[in-house]
C-alpha cells in the first residue's frame, strides 16, 4: 500500500473548506425565525370601529389566467367618524363544508396604495383571492377589522 502524505496547508484548507460548507448549509437550510405577528388593534383603533362601516359587500368567481379560479369580494368602506384612516385592513376567514377555517387572509379595504379614507367619505375596494382550497364552502368568508391607523 503507498505511503500517502497530506501536507499540513492542504489539511488546514481542507478542513476550512468542510467548516465553510457546514455553516453556509445551517445558514441557508437551517432554522429560520418565526415571522413577526401581524398588527393587532390599538385601544384606540377599538373604540373607533364603529366608525368604519362594510357595505354592498358581494362576492364573484372569474377563471384567472393561469387557468385557476378567481375569487373577487368587491365592497365599500365609508368612515363616519371625526379622523382620516391611513389604513384599515380586514381579515377574510374562509371556511369549509363542516363550517371548519380553511383558509385566512388579510388585506388592505383602505391603504395599501389606495389613500387614506377622510371623515364622512366612501371608498369602494376590491380583494382579489386566488389560492383558497377547492374545500371551501363557496359561502361568503367573514369579514373582520383587523388593524386601524390614523393620520
Amino acid at each position: 500500500m503507498p505511503d500517502v502524505k497530506i501536507s499540513p496547508v492542504t489539511f488546514v484548507v481542507a478542513l476550512a473548506g468542510v467548516l465553510f460548507a457546514g455553516v453556509f448549509g445551517w445558514l441557508t437550510f437551517g432554522p429560520k425565525p418565526a415571522p413577526p405577528p401581524p398588527p393587532m388593534l390599538t385601544e384606540e383603533a377599538r373604540a373607533y370601529l364603529p366608525n368604519l362601516k362594510l357595505s354592498n359587500v358581494h362576492m364573484q368567481a372569474a377563471e384567472s389566467y393561469a387557468q385557476g379560479r378567481l375569487i373577487e369580494i368587491f365592497g365599500d368602506v365609508t368612515n363616519s367618524g371625526t379622523r382620516t384612516v391611513k389604513v384599515a385592513e380586514v381579515t377574510c376567514v374562509f371556511r369549509d363544508y363542516a363550517g371548519q377555517q380553511i383558509a385566512r387572509e388579510r388585506v388592505f379595504v383602505v391603504g395599501g396604495g389606495g389613500g387614506p379614507l377622510a371623515p364622512g367619505q366612501t371608498k369602494s375596494f376590491r380583494l382579489p383571492f386566488d389560492t383558497i382550497p377547492d374545500s371551501w364552502n363557496q359561502i361568503m368568508p367573514g369579514l373582520v377589522i383587523a388593524q386601524i391607523q390614523f393620520e
